[in-house]
This record gives structure tokens, C-alpha cells and sequence, in this order.
């Protein structure tokens, strides 16, 4: 404990860090998958290429991503967008999985009422297939955002600090109570941000709350409402 309070600002510090380079990766990856799991569905044969090439990028060591990226980026330096686009690209390959099958989950009848409604593909994949695909989407943020919060820790190994730093330090100076903080943290920022992503989903999708209250509506209802309310 004394060693804790000693050290606040380092470790406030190494938080910070290790947040960030946890979340911008998942941000970014929300912004990537979604246009290429939408290209995925609607067109078959660049759908296979799309979902294989993503299986192909998330068996790639981690470890192993971070010492090439230098090298394909031209950088030939080890810093914390190393990580970012490392992680980034694990991100799009769980992603866009997920979120393929999210988009698959919206009823085909919504997209036909729709459709007959007169909304334009655009419009209707924002305003209708994207918000009825969110529940499925943030089940697989949520499983992202806990690799994401672990996989951080692996650029220690390279100097890129973070609070994979106080692994590092705990092993080489035989001091666990580094190991045990840096443990326990990480820990609490998965939680931290899980519950974030949580609350995300239910003001996102606040008719999913009413339909557990009232009973499933009917899917033309659901969108006459959404409609309505636009």
C-alpha cells in the first residue's frame, strides 16, 4: 500500500496511457468493420474475401505485430501508434464478423416495410438495419473491449509504456506488488469500460427495454415508431 500511494502519479499516468491506447483501437474499429460488413452482405464474392482475410489477421501474434508494423509503416520506430494500429486491425477482424451477423439479425420484414416506406438503401441501413443491429454489435464490442484492455500489455514488451510497465518492473526487480496493481487495475478498467459500453447500449437502444416491458412488437411497428420519432 505504501508503495501504491508513493507512486499515484506514475501510475495515474500509466492508466491514462493504457486506457487510451485500449479504447482509440476499439473506436476506430467501429468505424472500419461496419462499412466492410455491410460491403460483406451485399456482395457474396467479395463477402468471402472480406470475412477470410479478416480470420487470416487475428491469427497473427500479437507480439509479433507490434516489431513488424514499424517496418510496414516505415517508421522503424517502436511508440504507442504501434499498438493503436495493431490492435485496430485485431478490432476490425473480430468485428466485422459480428457485425455481419448483427446486420443479418434485423428482421427481413423491417427492411421491406421499410423499403416500401421509401427509404433509399443509404437511409434505410442508417436509420434502420444499423440501430436494430446495435444489441448484437455491443454484445461483440464488449468481448473486444476485454481483449483490448489484456493484448495493451504486450507492448511493454517493446518499451511502449503502459500498465503492462508495472509487469516489466514487478518481474525484473522481484517485486509483486507491482504485478498484483497492474493485475488489478487492467481489471478495473475492462469493468469500468464494459459498464460504459452497457450503458452505451441502453440509451442507443431504449425500445429494446420497452419490448421487454410490453411484450415484442410487431417489427412494422417497431420501425413506424422509430419513424415517427425521427
Amino acid at each position: 500500500m505504501d508503495w501504491f500511494l508513493q507512486n499515484t502519479e506514475m501510475i495515474g499516468r500509466l492508466t491514462a496511457l493504457h486506457l487510451f491506447q485500449a479504447v482509440i483501437p476499439l473506436v476506430l474499429g467501429v468505424l472500419i468493420a461496419i462499412p466492410l460488413a455491410q460491403a460483406a452482405r451485399l456482395h457474396r464474392g467479395l463477402g468471402g474475401f472480406i470475412l477470410g482475410t479478416s480470420a487470416i489477421l487475428y491469427t497473427i501474434p500479437s507480439l509479433a505485430l507490434f516489431v513488424l508494423l514499424p517496418v510496414i509503416l516505415g517508421t522503424k520506430v517502436l511508440d504507442i501508434t504501434n499498438v493503436i494500429v495493431a490492435l485496430t486491425i485485431y478490432a476490425v477482424a473480430l468485428l466485422v464478423r459480428s457485425t455481419v451477423d448483427a446486420l443479418n439479425s434485423v428482421d427481413d420484414d423491417v427492411r421491406q416495410a421499410a423499403a416500401a416506406m421509401g427509404y433509399r438503401p443509404l437511409r434505410r441501413f442508417l436509420a434502420v438495419d444499423l440501430p436494430l443491429s446495435l444489441p448484437v454489435l455491443f454484445a461483440g464490442l464488449r468481448v473486444i473491449s476485454v481483449s483490448n484492455m489484456s493484448l495493451v500489455s504486450v507492448g511493454a514488451l517493446l518499451g511502449i509504456d503502459s500498465l503492462g510497465r508495472l509487469f516489466m518492473d514487478g518481474l525484473y526487480r522481484n517485486f509483486p506488488t507491482e504485478i498484483v496493481v497492474g493485475i488489478v487495475l487492467i481489471l478495473l478498467l475492462a469493468l469500468v469500460l464494459d459498464l460504459v459500453l452497457v450503458l452505451c447500449q441502453r440509451l442507443l437502444t431504449p425500445w429494446t427495454r420497452a419490448a421487454r416491458r410490453t411484450g415484442p412488437p410487431l417489427p412494422l411497428s417497431t420501425l413506424e415508431a422509430r419513424t415517427a420519432g425521427a
